[in-house]
């Protein structure tokens, strides 16, 4: 019984951890429900102020890649993937987004569930609701291994009221 209950115990344990650790490293303070982060909070629906289309290509671009918005906007982005694999649109500041990159090196297939990460399969379509409470700068960038690196990335500019 001994022997069978150690095995079991390491494997339970380092089952949690990596669960644990996954996580911690996937919510990454990027806002799950409605608390307010370093680029603003989830936006409500019923509140959005406009919206705006971004297509993502194979070319590693976004189509717009530079958006002007005002602070305390809500903005519906309606995200499209025309390209042949799979791309992600993730809202963050620039350290947000290089930290995450090092977590995708490592767990390419990571699945998001945060509302500032929409994650499609070519020909696909998502959304992104997102209010953006603070002046400055919001980024935005594709975590597959190698996209950010060809240059797919863009910024919001977010103007003081």
């Amino acid at each position: 019984m001994t022997r069978t209950f150690r095995p079991l115990t390491i494997i339970s344990a380092l089952t949690l951890s990596s669960a644990a650790f996954a996580g911690a490293n996937h919510a990454g303070g990027h806002g799950h429900g409605s608390e307010e982060t370093a680029i603003g909070k989830p936006g409500v629906a019923s509140k959005t102020n406009r919206t705006v289309t971004i297509e993502m290509t194979d070319n590693m671009r976004y189509s717009p890649a530079d958006i002007l918005v005002k602070q305390g906007e809500t903005v519906r982005f309606i995200l499209k993937n025309k390209g042949q694999v799979k791309h992600e649109l993730s809202l963050g500041t620039q350290k947000e987004l290089l930290e995450h990159l090092e977590v995708m090196k490592k767990f390419p297939d990571m699945e998001h569930d945060e509302p500032s990460k929409v994650t499609l399969e070519p020909g696909k379509q998502g959304e992104i609701i997102w209010q953006f409470t603070k002046a400055g700068a919001v980024n935005f960038a594709c975590l597959m291994p190698g996209h950010y690196e060809s240059g797919m990335k863009g910024t919001i500019k977010v103007e003081k009221k």
